[in-house]
């Protein structure tokens, strides 16, 4: 885990604002969930009857056909001690034409024409509800196309989810949430390009990303509470 910090101060005003307005966003979502003694985890699997590892929730995943912004909700990584993580993602046709994946030079077969789709980041919660982790994943993981940094980062502003189904405080929740820690994301997707072109230069014989022994390549963790505090102190400042 990183343990970079986030210097808020030289932020921009205008980013700041943006940052605390996605915040109070994100307070307001829970704040009617948790009147139903609810929360944006359990808005996704309350109908089921059984919650599978691996399976995505909800069935088919939530996707916005204006926007192009594409997320689902599932768990396999019980020894981190979460309860699962939200991937979200931007789909081909949300992506501008001078935005390319890079080239696919392994044998796996990568995503193609409509399909094709790019992975921004993941968030980590716990049994309660609440995010504990942002974090990136390598390209076989959520089977991606693979964007560069500089790429990736330039789509983050194009996620949103903008209806009601299956869950409108959950999909305005994680909406929200990519702008709430929009510096801690930029960071984390640049961490990854590190991680990935290290791993290339020492791991000689293998596709860096359809690697097995390289799945989580950035991870920090992340406190609602703290990131408004540090926003607020810096537009005070």
């Amino acid at each position: 885990m990183t343990d970079r910090k986030i210097d808020f101060d030289a932020l921009s005003t205008e980013l700041l604002t943006r940052m605390l307005k996605a915040g109070e966003e994100v307070l307001e979502c829970n704040r009617v969930l948790h009147k139903v003694n609810g929360n944006v985890v359990n808005e996704l699997i309350k109908d089921v009857e059984t919650f599978y590892e691996f399976d995505h929730y909800p069935d088919g995943d939530v996707y916005d056909s204006e926007t192009d912004g594409q997320y689902y909700y599932h768990a396999h990584r019980p020894e981190s001690g979460e309860h699962g993580h939200f991937h979200t993602f931007v789909r081909e046709e949300g992506i501008p034409e001078n935005i390319r994946p890079v080239e696919n030079d392994s044998d796996e077969k990568w995503p193609s024409g409509d399909d094709t789709i790019c992975h921004l980041i993941a968030i980590s919660m716990d049994n309660k509800g609440f995010p504990t982790h942002l974090f990136t994943t390598n390209r076989w993981v959520t089977d991606e196309n693979w964007y560069t940094a500089d790429d990736t980062i330039a789509l983050l502003d194009r996620f949103e989810i903008d209806h009601a189904w299956p869950s409108w405080p959950t999909n305005r929740w994680v909406t929200a949430m990519i702008a709430f820690f929009r510096p801690q994301i930029e960071l984390l997707i640049r961490e990854r390009d590190v991680k990935i072109d290290a791993w290339r230069q020492r791991e000689l014989e293998s596709n860096v990303f359809e690697d097995r022994d390289l799945e989580i390549t950035s991870i920090m963790g992340v406190d609602i509470d703290n990131q408004l505090a540090a926003i607020r102190k810096a537009l005070k400042g």
